[in-house]
């Protein structure tokens, strides 16, 4: 009878929390689409060694996007800077690793997330290290770029350092349906990256410009390596690795092994992420880490977000992760392993 008793007493208090879950997340619905507060983040150990020092891991997986690609109504660089801030804030995290594990994806997300890696190294004087998985090509090599230290696998699939811009021309199947496209423009560009012109139509000026602004941001992401590089090498004296002389005539958009990057001095080690983790405790200048994460969490109110939303921000494609589509005349750091 005590026991049914205790059990009895055990069951109320646990529905009686679930039920403060519920009400909680039904006062949240009406403010579900505001996101003042950021991502609502949980601390999980991933490895428990009685440690009184931390090390965070924050993870940088699939396609780079500035989309809402979460039920938690977050893009990616919204969700690394609240993870960075949590570690920002909390005195026992000594260190970071990033996971990179990406074909890279949009110009201004990319460079959300490098300027949100530089600024927490920068203020807080906390090393992060950049740990690559089977893929970190182009964006997401611009991402690793300003941490401390980079550690590749030696067939870690990386490089990739070029910008690419695309777009259609389908005039000649509208010449083939009867289909014939009027456009009324304010100016002579107006219409710049339409696909229904006939490609003879096409001014050279147009090309030369699109061409320009290509340049513009490729000059940008190679400041951006070699500033990261120079700035680590620096501090990590003759541990690390320097950029080889020739380093930019390997910039033209070509993948790289791990043991080929590191020769160029693109990363600083090849190995795995246990390395990346003995590496990050040495730069913190700690012997023993507990090795955390933060989660989302998600609740009634996120779930019911979803069915509230318009459009779908995400397409699913059989890679196995939520890819967002590519859009015509945006800018990209891709991999060309994601474009074919």
């Amino acid at each position: 009878m005590i026991f049914a008793l205790i059990l009895l007493v055990l069951l109320g208090l646990s529905m009686l929390l679930h039920f403060s879950h519920f009400v909680e997340s039904l006062v949240r619905i009406g403010n579900v689409s505001s996101h003042t507060s950021g991502p609502r983040l949980d601390e999980v150990v991933l490895e428990d060694n009685d440690a009184s020092a931390k090390v965070a891991v924050v993870r940088v997986e699939g396609i780079i996007t500035s989309q809402i690609v979460d039920q938690g109504g977050f893009s990616l660089p919204e969700v690394i800077k609240a993870q960075l801030k949590r570690a920002k804030n909390d005195h026992r995290v000594k260190a970071v690793i990033l996971k990179v594990d990406s074909p890279g994806g949009e110009v201004l997300a990319s460079d959300d997330i490098y300027r949100t890696i530089s600024e927490f190294q920068e203020k807080t004087r906390k090393p992060v290290v950049a740990a690559m998985g089977s893929l970190a090509a182009s964006g997401g090599y611009y991402v690793s770029a300003p941490c401390r230290w980079i550690v590749a696998n030696d067939m870690t699939i990386t490089g990739s350092i070029g910008v690419i811009m695309s777009s259609w021309n389908y005039r000649g199947l509208m010449n083939k349906v009867g289909v014939r496209p009027y456009t009324y423009k304010s100016g002579k560009f107006k219409d710049m990256l339409s696909g229904s012109r006939e490609p003879a139509d096409i001014p050279e000026e147009e090309r030369a410009m699109l061409q320009g602004l290509i340049d513009e941001v490729f000059d940008k992401f190679k400041d951006i390596v070699a500033e990261g590089r120079d700035r680590a090498h620096e501090k990590n004296k003759n541990e690390g690795r320097a950029l080889a002389d020739d380093w930019k005539d390997y910039a033209d958009g070509r993948v790289l092994s791990g043991t080929e990057a590191q020769k160029l001095g693109f990363v600083d080690e090849v190995g795995n992420f246990d390395d990346a983790k003995r590496r990050a405790m040495k730069l913190a200048g700690i012997r023993e880490a507990d090795f955390i994460e933060y989660k989302q969490r998600y609740d009634l109110a996120d779930l019911l977000g979803l069915f509230g939303r318009s459009e779908s921000r995400a397409l699913k494609v059989d890679l196995g992760m939520d890819l967002p589509k590519l859009e015509a005349g945006h800018l990209y750091f891709l991999s060309p392993t994601y474009l074919h």
